[in-house]
């Protein structure tokens, strides 16, 4: 059995259990085992997991769609028939949790808010995605370049980003101990 450690969640002493999406997504599709790293989480204890993205409302600022050909010139474009889901669309895995038997009481908030950057603002985020961080040096050096020539040409020079995220929180169900074993929290007969 994965240690707390390895299984990447974290937990205070009576706080929530808590882990990305992906993490959490690739547990629940397991074969119905107690997902590593959850059974620290005490019976009516909460596990609360987030996660955020960049989400399109109509009326959005172009820029996203327009910087797409760069992408594509250096190899980096999005895959046939990508999303671009719009504030409040987030898909949400509350029908997993439940379907898991582990937890009760699921609730789901979505999150909508929008953030201005100039070049060097947006340059600087995009250094923290994964898919920015591993592409070749190249490819990074062109799209820069681009954001920072197409940003220039605008009066302010910034763009809109909008973000999604949704939190789901859900309380862990109580549990039968095993034959002969205490109840969770109480000494041995």
């Amino acid at each position: 059995m994965a240690t707390f450690h390895s299984s990447g969640l974290g937990v205070g002493d009576d706080g929530p259990v808590t882990t990305d999406r992906d993490r959490l997504r690739a547990t629940f599709d397991s074969a119905g085992q107690i997902p590593a790293g959850l059974e620290l989480l005490r019976p009516g204890g909460r596990l609360a997991f987030w996660g955020a993205t960049h989400v399109f409302p109509a009326g959005g600022d172009r820029f996203f769609y327009d910087i797409q050909d760069v992408y594509d010139e250096i190899g980096e474009g999005l895959p046939a028939g990508a999303s671009h889901p719009q504030p409040g669309e987030l898909p949400d895995e509350a029908a997993e949790i439940e379907a898991s038997g582990l937890f009760e009481q699921v609730t789901v908030r979505l999150f909508d808010w929008e953030v201005s950057y100039g070049a060097d603002e947006y340059i600087r985020l995009l250094d923290t995605f994964s898919g920015h961080i591993a592409m070749d040096a190249w490819k990074r050096g062109r799209l820069y370049s681009e954001i920072w020539r197409r940003l220039a040409q605008r009066p302010d020079g910034r763009l809109r980003r909008h973000w999604g995220a949704i939190l789901h929180v859900a309380r862990r169900r109580a549990i039968d101990a095993p034959s002969g074993a205490a109840p969770h929290g109480q000494p041995p007969a």
